[in-house]
């Protein structure tokens, strides 16, 4: 089967809007930017909200943020996409599944909303872990 034309540009896109936004929340959580608690309120809450031993907080700070940045650099892409997805299986699975579908912007802030966004997300970075990173990429720079 042949690729699109533009396989490597969409690629890069979608490396882009993935690696930013999980910059942006790993950032939060990781060093209370953007509004956010910081890594030890991160993992504290991960632990009394949602059950999630410390040690699995840190792992999912951390791959929130570095994963983000590999995706935005295209560096062990595959490795980031796969934390990414594993994050938003959990987020699903822990948070947002049983509030429905859909994202419910309505809902009062700080509330969970339904798995939309975690779906669009989990599904963007399994394409990443099958796909890689394309031509525009550090992995391409030194794997190759």
């Amino acid at each position: 089967m042949k690729l699109p034309e533009w396989k490597d540009e969409a690629l890069f896109l979608l490396r882009l809007a993935i690696g930013v936004i999980f910059l942006m929340h790993g950032s939060q959580k990781v060093l209370g930017l953007f509004g956010g608690g910081g890594l030890q309120a991160t993992v504290q809450g991960f632990e009394s909200h949602l059950g999630i031993p410390p040690a699995w907080g840190y792992v999912a700070a951390f791959t929130e943020f570095l994963g983000g940045l590999g995706l935005i650099g295209g560096l062990f892409t595959r490795l980031s996409a796969l934390g990414i997805a594993s994050v938003m299986g959990v987020a699903v699975w822990k948070v947002h599944g049983a509030n429905g579908f859909f994202l419910n912007i309505s809902c009062e802030a700080g509330k969970a909303h339904g798995i939309e966004y975690n779906v669009a997300i989990l599904g963007g970075a399994l394409a990443l872990l099958l796909m890689g990173a394309g031509r525009y990429s550090l992995d391409r720079k030194i794997w190759q």
